[in-house]
């Protein structure tokens, strides 16, 4: 790999990128968490599928994927930095397909992603997760009873 050109105060400011618990992240966790929402953290919702979500709801089947406006290169606030143009371009849109990949794959095994934005309000995040996991709660297609309790 090639070494590219930077300065030291950006290799500092770089290198202390989160990619996990993030302040929003923590602020979403927060939120779903008081709303009585369980669920586990930086997990892969499906085995051989080297992805990991931020948030999972295992029994609901959904995938809560927090992204950063640079690193997955958000349409109102990406930047294209003018240093190793062609390096950041390549490993932004690189994120981007992955991403599109990852929902593909995810949405083939029965889950469904869904995509928080860093700059997004964590509270109406939380209700849009909120509703996403007790849609995906609720029974799809409850087995039809008859008036006596018997399944049809």
């Amino acid at each position: 790999m090639e070494k590219l050109e930077t300065t030291a105060g950006v290799r500092r400011r770089m290198s202390r990128q989160k990619s996990r618990n993030t302040g929003v992240e923590v602020a979403l966790r927060r939120l779903l968490h008081a709303a009585g929402l369980r669920y586990r953290i930086h997990r892969r919702p499906v085995k051989g599928v080297r992805r990991e979500a931020d948030i999972v709801f295992g029994p609901a089947r959904v995938a809560v994927f927090v992204d950063g406006c640079f690193w997955h290169g958000c349409p109102e606030h990406a930047t294209w930095p003018r240093n190793n143009a062609d390096f950041w371009r390549t490993k932004i849109e690189g994120n981007r397909s992955r991403d599109i990949d990852t929902d593909a794959r995810l949405a083939e095994a029965g889950w469904l992603s869904v995509r928080i934005w860093e700059h997004e309000d964590p509270m109406e995040a939380a209700e849009r997760v909120k509703a996403t996991v007790a849609e995906r709660r609720a029974p799809a297609h409850a087995c039809a009873r008859t008036d006596h309790g018997e399944r049809v």
